[in-house]
């Protein structure tokens, strides 16, 4: 591991790069089991894996449920137009590219020099039509022609939080902007008991989207733990059938709410609007031990 931060690149014994990145030291970790996978890590805070082998593997379990989002948001096979806001190690872009290929893709990440780190330790497939901008995910999807995207992806965590800006409705105004007819919104949400940011976020999504569902372990929907949980969202109607099948059949099986249960899950919480945004609350320490 790295011994300081002030270090701009190492490489230990155990193969491990580490260098500074804007969002903090961010360290690229071989996966033992795996002879070309890595984990990336930002300040100790695990935020993807890649198999350069096999990039239609899924390691992270939030990151299977958003691949389940993937697989149905078309029949199998057929290109898609897919955004994602927020990059890591663009593991979501390259099962897209290997599952789907002659998919077109844009990854927005403000972090520069994580994306810089990336591109040189874990490069993309030439052949990908995927296309990096290092700028703010908002900003970079205000950038999106109208329409463009058939599949919207937020997974954007800056300290392990989700910033405020990306919370509210008047972000999932831009989000429906982007999306054509049919389109899929899908976020990576994190929170913890007693669950009053999930609450909202769902009253949020529902306040711009009438379909809705929501995919997380069941200890997180009782506010057992903290937790991820993913959020889906389209004007039609989702295909919760398969999706409730997928996730229970996973390692680490999900469960799917859709419907009044998830409206009832919202206890009556508000939308978020800009002028009352807060960031998404930190994980406690012991998520990352």
């Amino acid at each position: 591991m790295a011994r300081s931060r002030n270090s701009r690149r190492e490489r230990d014994s155990d193969a491990t790069v580490s260098e500074a990145v804007g969002g903090g030291l961010a360290q690229l970790v071989p996966d033992r089991d795996r002879a070309r996978a890595w984990t990336l890590l930002i300040d100790g805070a695990p935020q993807s894996h890649v198999d350069l082998d096999d990039p239609g593997h899924l390691s992270f379990e939030y990151q299977r449920r958003l691949g389940h989002v993937i697989d149905l948001a078309a029949p199998a096979g057929r290109p898609l137009h897919v955004l994602h806001l927020g990059g890591g190690a663009f593991t979501l872009a390259r099962y897209v590219a290997a599952t789907r290929p002659r998919s077109t893709q844009q990854i927005v990440e403000r972090d520069a020099s994580l994306v810089q780190l990336v591109r040189r330790e874990l490069p993309l497939d030439p052949g990908a039509r995927i296309r990096v901008r290092s700028t703010d995910a908002r900003e970079g999807l205000g950038k999106v022609p109208d329409g463009w995207a058939d599949l919207v992806i937020a997974d954007v965590f800056s300290g392990a939080r989700t910033p405020a800006h990306l919370t509210s409705t008047e972000f999932l105004d831009e989000v429906r902007r982007a999306l054509g007819p049919g389109g899929l919104y899908a976020a990576n949400l994190a929170d913890g008991p007693p669950l009053a940011h999930l609450r909202g976020q769902i009253a949020t999504a529902a306040a711009r989207f009438p379909e809705l569902a929501l995919v997380a372990d069941p200890a997180v929907l009782r506010g057992k733990r903290f937790g991820n949980a993913v959020l889906v969202a389209s004007d039609l109607p989702l295909p919760t059938a398969e999706l409730t099948r997928r996730a229970a059949s996973d390692p680490h099986p999900g469960r799917v709410e859709h419907g009044k249960d998830l409206t009832d899950f919202t206890g009556g919480a508000a939308a978020v609007v800009d002028a009352s945004a807060v960031a998404s609350p930190a994980p406690p320490p012991s998520v990352f031990r």
